[in-house]
């Protein structure tokens, strides 16, 4: 179970501050957009021939991100627990949104999995099952980004570097990729199915 009622969570924050980051308790659309660019910077430059499923994809806004960046995926499929969340995100972009719990669920394939957020109310074993499906339903990686260190919290899960190093060993992750740069407390991870290289192409 979630570290919270996961319902009560956001639809209080969306009943308070409407469809924008701060109703998905983000802290503010600049920390939101910050950690998206940290995603951006580990996925391919082309995306042109791939399928990006967004795990925990809110009200779409990764995807609105990538359009405002001139980012283009071949497919983009939002997955969100909360039936609500997924109509708005549904109405947002136009795309294929899928209600449905993810640590429980069959995935669908995707050339890549993304993550912004979802993982940071999650126990940490539900973390363990949010981060294998999501890598084993992917084709060639999944990046998400989580709160990062070694604080406790009622409410949030944070998760330092060798809880991340086991959970990458135990699903056998050929590359490992981090970026704890850009905001405090924060840290975005690239579990990779092959060498990729800054150029795009994988090895």
């Amino acid at each position: 179970m979630p570290r919270v009622d996961n319902k009560k969570f956001y639809t209080s924050a969306i009943k308070k501050h409407g469809i924008t980051p701060k109703g998905l308790n983000w802290r503010s659309k600049k920390s939101q957009e910050i950690r998206f660019h940290a995603i951006l910077e580990l996925l391919p430059k082309n995306l042109e021939s791939s399928t990006i499923v967004d795990a925990g994809c809110g009200f779409g806004d990764f995807y609105l991100y990538m359009q405002k960046r001139g980012k283009s995926a071949k497919n983009y499929i939002g997955i969100d627990s909360l039936f609500d969340i997924c109509s708005i995100a549904s109405k947002n972009t136009g795309c294929e949104i899928i209600t449905t719990d993810i640590t429980r669920s069959s995935l669908p394939k995707a050339s890549y999995y993304i993550c912004s957020g979802a993982i940071n109310i999650l126990e940490s074993f539900e973390t363990h099952l949010f981060i294998r499906n999501c890598y084993e339903a992917s084709e060639n990686g999944f990046i998400f980004n989580v709160l990062y260190g070694d604080k406790k919290s009622q409410t949030y899960n944070y998760m330092n570097l060798t809880q991340i190093e086991s959970i990458a060993s135990n699903l056998g992750v050929i590359n490992l990729q981090i970026k704890d740069d850009y905001l405090e407390d924060d840290i975005t991870v690239g579990f990779f199915k092959s060498h990729i290289l800054k150029n795009g192409f994988s090895s």
